[in-house]
């Protein structure tokens, strides 16, 4: 018989009030579609960082599941449709259902007050 070990070192349970921020969301409805739903999130050297929910390329390894933290490539930009903020990176759009405590719509403001004269990160670092 083989003992077996679930190990999950990288994921958060999504709160109630995640879950209910995020049934608003797929209520709403978007014009371009979403890739996924971002809960805890702040805005960190371009990146978005937050707890993942109902990726698209959510794979058999794991990779993007639910409730796993994930870094988003560079931020292009974040514009509120309807009741919430939509971030748009190189490859994906993500729907902000909620903010990190303390910090998260501060870094948003910060992100948009800086995102006009932002670059991107450079493809290739010397």
């Amino acid at each position: 018989m083989l003992d077996t070990l679930d190990v999950n070192f990288h994921g958060k349970r999504h709160t109630d009030f995640d879950l209910a921020r995020i049934i608003k969301a797929q209520d709403q409805g978007f014009d371009i579609p979403v890739t996924a739903y971002l809960c805890g999130v702040s805005i960190r050297a371009r990146a978005g960082i937050g707890v993942v929910f109902g990726h698209k390329r959510k794979d058999r390894y794991g990779r993007f599941g639910d409730g796993h933290l994930i870094r988003t490539s560079d931020v292009l930009k974040v514009e509120r449709e309807g009741r919430f903020w939509v971030m748009t990176t190189e490859n994906s759009r993500y729907v902000l259902a909620t903010f990190q405590r303390g910090n998260g719509r501060s870094s948003l403001r910060e992100f948009l007050r800086l995102s006009r004269t932002l670059h991107p990160t450079p493809r290739l670092l010397q």
